[in-house]
């Protein structure tokens, strides 16, 4: 057939051009592919792997972190110990043990499971008791409620939620239990949140942490009698806070007498493995189950928490998961079963009497120490020790009997103890800080607020606390006590300074650790609230930038991060010799003189610019009436040069000077006749304080004379005199506003004014006007 040359040519060229399509089409899916390879993947993984010497340096980097890492953390790394490291090796040979053949395996698994319990149980003096092993410490106390449900309810493997639901059963927990406990119990059980029964502590009799027996007695009885079911009773052997003891031997009866199963945990059980146990803990012993952490006491890491307890029915116990038929589960043991062969008996006991002989050092120390409170429960044994700071109030009126006077003293008795959980929370951030190996925290108490707790048994194994570290905390404890108590004391003089001082607002903030807040107020008629609001920052910002820059002792900042007050000045601790009249007095004249300056610059410059409105309409004016003396014919240039050269034009000049202080338009005459500038008044002075007192020789700011009352007091009043001579010989300040007249200097050439000359031969109608210049202008020859 006949083609069409240009269909020919065109079908041609589109062929030409899909090829070229597809053939970049594939190069850029080609290079997809290779991006994706390369880049897409995450760095260590591209190629064909990395080596172990790479891979273990990144762990390395990991772990270290950067250098400015807290030195605490570095700290723990650094204690690991052997011990330690036999658990470590114990997850190593786990792993490698679990590729063994089933047979062997099991065998494997049985001894170790077998040995460990035997050897804990012994160890804490729990005979016939079977373990489970777990990783959350709360998991074994989940494991115990589901056997007791399995007890319990006979048709709970068929039925489910269905018994649950005809009778409801009901968990009891201490008050003083570790919070979220019974939450979770509830969440992993699938169980409604009132089936968890908080029982108080005693508020009337006995320690404030332990359980009320008698009012859980009484709630185990309504329970009956509605319908419900007690199943299960967590007890402590050591509060979470505290460290306090429940009455477990009157529990375990109360237990018995109402087929309830009785578990208990605590940090006091580590004891029960000492040749002495406290008969509180030692009831612990015949309990139902019971739950103990190993890591923590003997400073093992990652090794399992094991949950001791006593049951007949293997199948419940499968049923409920405290025992496994699978080998590899028996195996969590293993870092347990190594590391207390290489501790040995000896070894372990010595670690858990080492902490509490810690306790007992700190706390013979504290009793010798004034103003501090110790909430232990049992002093010859106790392993937790709590203190805080407390001192008590001489004014407070214990005598008033009427309502209003009760709700005051309410009110107070409120805001004293809101003021020491303040002041208790920063000792114990301060200590910590300073004495880092001692573990010491911060523990909020239902009924003693905010308290310091050293509790050795879940610290010192980590940390190698020693003797040492007791000593030196103390002697950091006795450094801080006069600080608190001297800030404590100046707290109301530095309100009542504050509230007494002009200009000067006091801020309550009862949650900051220092001697007060205080504002400067910034008084303005401005009705713009955002415009007061940035000038009140502006002012407070720079009042806080002064005070830094004085040599003193004192901390002043913005406050805390979150929750503080914005435009304050916050301070902090003080000690005993700090001068809270000169303090205040400082603040509010730094405040004074900042705002005074504010506003002194704020006036002048609306008074130069008023000047240079007038001195423009002057010079208009001034040109008219050159205008008119000297004739039209003179002003154009040609004509007004030649008239000027046969006939001159003699003229006085006339100038103007604008006094910036005076913020007027003055006349050059008098100066071209004396050939000098005449005399003017004076600027206004700096604004400056009055206040800062004679002080020896490396004495900072802000301290009291080591001198007498009575000298002080004189000397201070000399050095006042004698401020108040060297104030009459400076002329007083303006106030906004005010006209100041001439006054006689000794240095009439050294006064400063802005002189604005208008001489008629040199000014031209179309010319700007001249700025204001500082000096002396001279008229200039024609």
């Amino acid at each position: 057939k006949m083609v069409d040359p240009t269909l020919a040519e065109m079908g041609k060229n589109l062929n030409e051009a899909m090829k070229m399509l597809e053939d970049n089409q594939r190069k850029v899916e080609e290079e997809n592919e290779k991006k994706y390879a390369r880049k897409d993947i995450p760095g260590p993984l591209q190629g064909s792997g990395q080596d172990m010497v790479s891979i273990l340096q990144l762990v390395q980097n990991l772990m270290h972190g950067d250098e400015e890492e807290e030195s605490s953390q570095s700290y723990r790394l650094q204690n690991v110990g052997e011990q330690g490291h036999m658990a470590l090796l114990g997850h190593s040979l786990a792993a490698y043990i679990s590729v063994l053949d089933r047979e062997r395996l099991r065998k494997l698994t049985t001894r170790i499971l077998s040995d460990t319990t035997l050897w804990l149980c012994r160890l804490f003096r729990y005979e016939n008791g079977s373990a489970y092993y777990h990783e959350d410490d709360r998991e074994g106390l989940l494991k115990i409620c589901r056997l007791v449900i399995h007890t319990r309810y006979e048709d709970y493997t068929a039925e489910g939620f269905n018994v649950l639901y005809s009778k409801q059963p009901v968990i009891y927990m201490s008050a003083a239990a570790r919070t979220g406990l019974g939450q979770a119990l509830c969440n992993q059980l699938g169980l409604p949140l009132s089936c968890m029964c908080r029982v108080p502590c005693n508020t009337m009799f006995g320690s404030q942490h332990q359980m009320d027996v008698a009012l859980l007695d009484r709630v185990i009885k309504d329970d009956v009698e509605s319908g419900k079911l007690p199943l299960l009773l967590v007890a402590n052997a050591g509060t979470p806070g505290a460290g306090h003891t429940d009455k477990l031997g009157r529990l375990k009866e109360l237990c018995e007498q109402h087929n309830m199963w009785l578990h208990v945990e605590g940090v006091n059980l580590a004891t029960l493995a000492l040749g002495y146990v406290s008969s509180s803990v030692l009831a612990a012993t015949k309990c139902d189950s019971m739950t103990l952490t190993l890591g923590s006491w003997l400073g093992l890491p990652a090794v399992p928490a094991v949950t001791l307890y006593r049951h007949e029915d293997p199948s419940l116990s499968l049923a409920a998961g405290l025992t496994s038929s699978q080998p590899v589960e028996k195996l969590r043991a293993l870092p347990l079963w190594l590391s207390l062969q290489y501790l040995g008996h000896d070894g372990i006991v010595e670690r858990i009497k080492h902490a509490s002989q810690l306790s007992q050092r700190l706390l013979e120390n504290l009793k010798n120490l004034d103003f501090i409170k110790t909430s232990v429960e049992d002093e010859l044994s106790s392993p937790v020790v709590v203190f805080k700071f407390f001192q008590e109030y001489s004014n407070r009126d214990q005598t008033s009997h009427a309502a209003q006077a009760s709700t005051i003293q309410r009110s107070i008795i409120s805001n004293e103890r809101h003021i020491y959980d303040t002041f208790n929370q920063w000792l114990g951030e301060q200590l910590a800080q300073l004495v880092p190996a001692s573990g010491v925290d911060v523990v909020e108490l239902e009924d003693e607020g905010t308290c310091v707790r050293f509790s050795p048994l879940m610290t010192s194994a980590v940390l190698g606390t020693e003797i040492q570290d007791i000593d030196q905390l103390v002697d950091c404890l006795k450094m801080k006590i006069p600080v608190l108590t001297s800030t404590l004391q100046l707290r109301e003089e530095f309100e009542q300074e504050v509230r007494r001082t002009v200009g000067l607002l006091y801020i309550e903030d009862l949650g900051w650790p220092g001697l007060g807040v205080v504002r400067y107020n910034y008084h303005s008629d401005e009705k713009n609230d955002d415009k007061q609001e940035k000038e009140l920052e502006k002012i407070n910002t720079e009042l806080l930038k002064k005070l830094n820059e004085l040599e003193s002792d004192l901390t002043f900042s913005l406050g805390p991060e979150f929750g503080g007050q914005k435009n304050c000045v916050y301070i902090g601790m003080v000690t005993e010799d700090l001068d809270v009249s000169e303090l205040v007095e400082t603040i509010a004249a730094t405040g004074r003189e900042i705002e005074e300056n504010s506003r002194l610059l704020e006036n002048m410059t609306e008074v130069v610019r008023k000047g240079i409105q007038e001195a423009q309409l002057q010079l208009q004016k001034a040109n008219e009436e050159r205008l008119l003396e000297e004739g039209l014919l003179r002003q154009i240039p040609v004509v007004g040069s030649v008239l000027n050269w046969f006939s001159p034009f003699q003229a006085s000049p006339k100038g103007r000077t604008f006094n910036l202080t005076a913020g007027s338009l003055e006349s050059t005459e008098s100066m071209y006749v004396s050939k000098a500038q005449g005399t003017g008044t004076t600027p206004p002075p700096t604004p400056t304080s009055s206040l800062a007192k004679q002080r020896l020789p490396g004495q900072k700011a802000f301290k009291r004379s080591l001198r007498s009352s009575d000298g002080f007091s004189e000397t201070s009043s000399i050095s006042h005199c004698d401020d108040l001579e060297k104030m009459d010989q400076r002329p007083p300040a303006l106030s906004p506003g005010q006209e100041q007249g001439p006054l006689e200097t000794e240095k009439p050439e050294e006064q400063e004014v802005v002189q604005v000359e208008t001489n008629p031969e040199d000014i031209h109608s179309d010319k700007p006007p001249p700025d204001c210049t500082r000096g002396e202008e001279q008229a200039s020859d024609r």
